[in-house]
């Protein structure tokens, strides 16, 4: 194979709401930390554990509107993206490190705000965004060294 690949696929549960930036000329990311759970029974004790890794989701314009929208903390997501190393330095002038996805396909799975409003007989989020794809704009917008 000659070519590489830099995808991920991950299933799992907002950390917290979506943290939107707006930048001049009308582009926006959202961000978002996911958890991702391993369960396993340890052997030698017959405990069950529970493994948590953290991800940090990054999606832009649109497709972080209708995630700021729709999405809340404890909501389950699937997302598709590519992984994105990034530096920086603070205000303090120490270099700080973050690995993030950059999400190019999502799709809800589970939200909070279309469970409650289905326990009073309506429609929350609308099948046609909760079922569906979505891919995000693949803009070329460069990285401006903002620290988020």
């Amino acid at each position: 194979m000659n070519g590489t690949l830099n995808k991920v696929m991950l299933i799992g549960h907002l950390g917290d709401d979506v943290k939107m930036h707006y930048f001049d000329g009308g582009n926006c990311i959202g961000r978002f930390p996911l958890a991702t759970n391993e369960i396993y029974i340890n052997k030698t004790t017959n405990e069950k554990i529970t493994s948590t890794e953290w991800h940090n989701l990054v999606v832009r314009n649109k497709a972080a509107e209708i995630c700021e929208k729709y999405l809340s903390k404890g909501d389950k997501i699937y997302v598709e993206g590519r992984i994105k190393s990034r530096q920086w330095q603070n205000e303090e002038g120490v270099t700080k490190y973050t690995t993030e996805i950059q999400v190019t396909e999502f799709t809800f799975l589970t939200t909070k705000k279309d469970t409650e409003l289905n326990k009073s007989n309506t429609s929350g989020v609308p099948d046609s965004i909760k079922n569906s794809n979505f891919e995000a704009q693949n803009d070329s917008h460069s990285d401006d060294g903002m620290p988020f």
